[in-house]
């Protein structure tokens, strides 16, 4: 079993930069798919980026040169740095481990406002 839980969300002006973490619970952190998924009001959860167990990323086309996934499987976190952000930003940002089984964090809201 894998608990996620999510910090770093909050307010912050257009063109501003927000840094979310994702720290796991348990063992073997580093054999997870780990990705980011967001949901605004009245939308589906969409897929924002995705890092392997070997370092690999990619990325929404939404997001590509502005986001940047990372992991630190010595401290079981996985971060999310977003610049230049946007209204159309807006949403919450969850957490997903991905192997053999999924897990889901509970989400960090994220609003992009001036």
């Amino acid at each position: 079993q894998v608990q996620l839980v999510e910090s770093g969300g909050g307010t912050v002006q257009p063109g501003g930069s927000l840094r979310l973490s994702c720290l796991a619970s348990g063992s073997s952190f580093n054999i997870y798919t780990m990705l980011w998924y967001r949901q605004a009001p009245g939308k589906q959860r969409e897929l924002v980026a995705v890092i392997g167990s070997g370092g690999n990323t990619d990325y929404a086309d939404s997001v590509k040169g502005r986001f940047t996934i990372s992991r630190d499987n010595t401290k079981n976190t996985v971060y999310l740095q977003m610049n230049s952000l946007k209204p159309g930003d807006t949403a919450v940002y969850y957490c997903h481990a991905r192997y053999l089984n999924d897990y889901w964090g509970r989400g960090t809201q994220v609003t992009v406002s001036s």
